[in-house]
């Protein structure tokens, strides 16, 4: 089995002792959904899509697990390194790159590195797709129009 689907795996397991049918569900398609971003992102920019795949089915898994989003991004970092540590995907580099953009990944405004970059893209393009009908939250506005440039839409 990859690593993705190993890690997959885990999250699975993880978001269905959830017992709110419909946060369950929310969750499921948001995880899905940013990995499935960060993967497109990361192949067109050049970088490990597998690596921005891991990154985003683990980077809002704090939040639905503990129910909280307070300092969501820091924590799940956290968590993120603890679950690859335990499942041993991942060597250190990688490991600190997926939890370097997970802690950076709720800070919209900031550049960052190149993966966290596609990270914090990914979740935009997530936020503003998923439901059209939403408006555009201020903090996400620029990056979405550069998002839309850069894959001209």
């Amino acid at each position: 089995m990859s690593r993705l689907k190993e890690l997959r795996k885990y999250v699975d397991a993880e978001i269905n002792k959830m017992e709110d049918h419909d946060k369950r569900t929310s969750a499921i398609a948001h995880l899905y959904g940013v990995s499935l971003a960060a993967t497109m992102i990361a192949k067109k920019r050049g970088l490990d899509p597998e690596i921005a795949s891991m990154a985003a089915m683990l980077h809002d898994l704090h939040a639905y697990k503990t129910g909280s989003y307070e300092d969501h991004a820091h924590k799940g970092a956290d968590l993120a390194r603890a679950i690859l540590g335990e499942l041993k995907l991942t060597g250190d580099a990688e490991t600190d790159m997926i939890c370097s953009a997970i802690y950076h990944h709720d800070d919209k405004m900031a550049v960052d590195s190149p993966m966290d970059e596609v990270l914090k893209d990914a979740d935009v393009i997530h936020h503003c797709m998923n439901d059209l009908s939403k408006q555009i939250k201020d903090k996400e506005q620029a990056r979405f129009d550069k998002i839309c440039e850069e894959f001209g839409m």
